[in-house]
């Protein structure tokens, strides 16, 4: 910039959208401009409607009709040479080249000075014939500097024009989206990769309100560190976008200089880190895992081995003439030492992976047996601890792993009953919610949560018990929660007891799949075929598609549509879960299928909305998932 300013010439710069670049002081001087339009990203319209309203080129009767036909002769990008005579007289040469990466640079001279000796060389030829030549010579030294100035801009436009195209693309190489915003919050500058970071963004942001670029819910998560920016602080935070269901890490920087405490705007700078958050969790998961298999693995051994003795010593009992009520109980002490030793190979709860397998089950039916299970464990005098359990869902048959959950409930009844230190009540309540989830709430009415239970409670080996505690029960119960695709939250209740509360997708089981037309949506033509397969000989009838926007348009022409199959990653834009979201309401029943791993943030949003179906499935399974009721927000 300093360089400009020793060009005698007057200088400006303008971009392809007719954006200031660069002017020098001569250019605002000559023009007597005011800061605005001289600041970078000034607009060429606004340049002009200023001259004209000032009488810049006469006394234009219509304003706008001048300013439209610059504007256009602009926009031509085309080289240009012109002499004008300004209002108070100067009379300028303006000379325009169009720049490879488009914009122009353009010239102003002031040859006020030239004409007028040209004019006097005119009228007093015969008479100055001296000055005619000192001025003919001055004039040529003039035109020769002239030239070198050209010159000298010619190869600053190009280098310029060199050193742009050379940061553009670094910028748009980077595997980040760097920007920046103004006093006004809108983009002053992008390197077009925000889409690319964040899905479903605009490219072209330039201009663009940040909130309306990012979308609604994006913008109130950066909001608060985006003012602290603009107050001087920079910040680095993460933050979930909800719309394309990836962790993002954002950068605020602020734009001052050294010298001046106002701050002009913010650099951005947004980078997903999505998988680097995912495996930072699975490494954290698995080092966990390692440690409770490194403390399991002596226990298993010696525990089959007393699961193999009392399973002995009670079918021997369960063959001898005893009272029913004896016999019930042998019954219930043979189902728990069963199942203990399916929690041998269930060790995986913790120490390895595990799937969410459910199938068609009767909850009541699955209390019953959890009650049955539990009372043993209590206090077996009157008045020391009671089991309550509530069941306030109306639909009984629903798709659950009974195995894992009636662990879970086990594990927190267990932990209530230590809680109560030998008297209480223990209530478990069963209840739908917004017919969306169903919620297992476990009460209790001992001393509730210490603080730092409220916060570490689901982390394995974390125990309030001492030495009597593994603290693997609640990670548990927290692992098999989120498989589901639910929720578990601690809190206490008014009365000072403890309350857990697991919140699990409520999918009801209808006792018959009524056949009927079935839209499937899959990208692989030889999967879409088995599945067709399975579909028809379930006797349904099936319409294809292969990517969201084409089922719903298909969707929208044919209201005869009873049921939806649809990948959850489908080609193009849309994945199967926005599919879903761009449904309208009253849409027939919906069910994804996907080989996504289950800690994947597109299946944990998919198990929310609709029945999921692990791939690969058998014709069996997908009847079962077909029978499943999606609930109704």
């Amino acid at each position: 910039m300093a360089g400009l300013n020793l060009i005698q010439q007057a200088l400006s710069i303008y971009d392809s959208e007719l954006k200031l670049v660069v002017c020098n002081r001569r250019f605002r001087e000559m023009f007597d401009l005011p800061d605005e339009l001289v600041t970078p990203g000034a607009s060429f319209e606004d340049t002009i409607r200023f001259l004209t309203e000032r009488g810049e080129y006469g006394d234009a009767t219509d304003g706008d009709r001048v300013v439209q036909q610059r504007v256009e002769q602009a926009l031509a990008f085309a080289p240009h040479y012109l002499e004008r005579t300004r209002p108070n007289g100067q009379r300028i040469s303006i000379e325009g080249s169009p720049l490879p990466q488009g914009g122009w640079v353009a010239v102003y001279t002031d040859i006020t000075r030239i004409k007028k000796q040209e004019e006097l060389l005119r009228a007093r030829s015969e008479e100055l014939t001296d000055k005619v030549l000192a001025y003919a010579e001055e004039l040529s030294t003039a035109n020769r500097k002239l030239e070198s100035t050209i010159s000298a801009l010619e190869e600053a436009k190009r280098s310029l024009t060199e050193i742009e195209a050379r940061t553009r693309l670094t910028t748009e190489m980077m595997p980040a989206h760097i920007a920046h915003v103004g006093l006004d919050r809108c983009y002053t500058f992008s390197n077009r990769r925000l889409s690319s970071v964040m899905p479903g963004r605009p490219m072209d942001i330039v201009g663009m309100f940040i909130g309306d670029a990012l979308g609604q819910a994006a913008y109130d998560a950066i909001r608060p560190h985006l003012d602290t920016a603009f107050l001087g602080t920079p910040s680095v935070f993460e933050f979930n976008d909800e719309q394309s269901s990836r962790r993002i890490r954002v950068s605020f920087t602020p734009d001052q200089n050294r010298d001046e405490a106002e701050v002009a705007g913010v650099y951005i700078m947004s980078m997903d880190v999505t998988e680097e958050t995912q495996a930072r969790a699975a490494l954290q998961q698995t080092r966990r895992r390692e440690m409770a298999a490194q403390l399991t693995s002596g226990l298993a051994h010696d525990f089959s081995n007393l699961l193999t003795i009392m399973l002995g010593s009670q079918s021997r009992l369960q063959k001898m003439e005893l009272p029913a009520p004896a016999r019930a109980l042998v019954t219930t002490t043979l189902s728990a030492a069963q199942r203990g030793g399916t929690l041998l190979n269930r060790l995986a709860d913790i120490t390895g992976a595990r799937d969410w397998n459910p199938q068609p089950a009767s909850l009541s039916a699955l209390l019953r047996d959890m009650k049955t299970l539990a009372l043993p464990a209590l206090p077996a005098l009157p008045d020391t601890i009671r089991l309550h359990v509530n069941n306030l869902v109306k639909d009984d048959m629903l798709m659950l792993d009974t195995g894992m959950l009636q662990d879970s409930l086990l594990n927190l009844i267990l932990n209530a009953r230590d809680a109560c230190q030998g008297k209480g009540k223990i209530t478990l309540t069963a209840s739908p919610v917004q017919g969306i989830w169903v919620e297992f709430a476990v009460v209790d009415d001992g001393p509730g949560f210490s603080d730092a239970a409220l916060e570490n409670a689901l982390q394995p080996f974390f125990t309030t018990k001492g030495g009597e505690g593994s603290g693997l029960g609640l990670a548990m119960v927290y692992d098999m929660t989120k498989l589901a695709g639910g929720r578990v939250r601690l809190r206490n209740t008014e009365d000072g007891g403890g309350q857990v509360i697991l919140r699990l997708p409520l999918r009801v089981v209808n006792s018959v799949a009524e056949p009927g037309l079935v839209l499937l949506v899959e990208d692989s033509p030889d999967l879409r075929t088995g599945i067709r397969e399975m579909l028809t000989d379930l006797g349904h009838t099936v319409i294809e598609a292969s990517s969201a926007e084409e089922a719903l348009l298909l969707q929208s022409e044919l209201p005869e549509i009873t049921h939806i199959l649809s990948d959850i990653s489908l080609a193009g834009d849309m994945t199967g879960v926005d599919f879903l979201r761009a449904l309208p309401n009253g849409h027939p029943s919906c069910y994804l299928m996907t080989s996504l791993a289950t800690e994947h943030p597109l299946f944990m949003d998919a198990v929310q909305m609709a029945p999921v179906l692990p791939k690969p499935f058998n014709q069996a399974q997908l009847a079962t998932l077909l029978q499943t009721t999606q609930p109704t927000p």
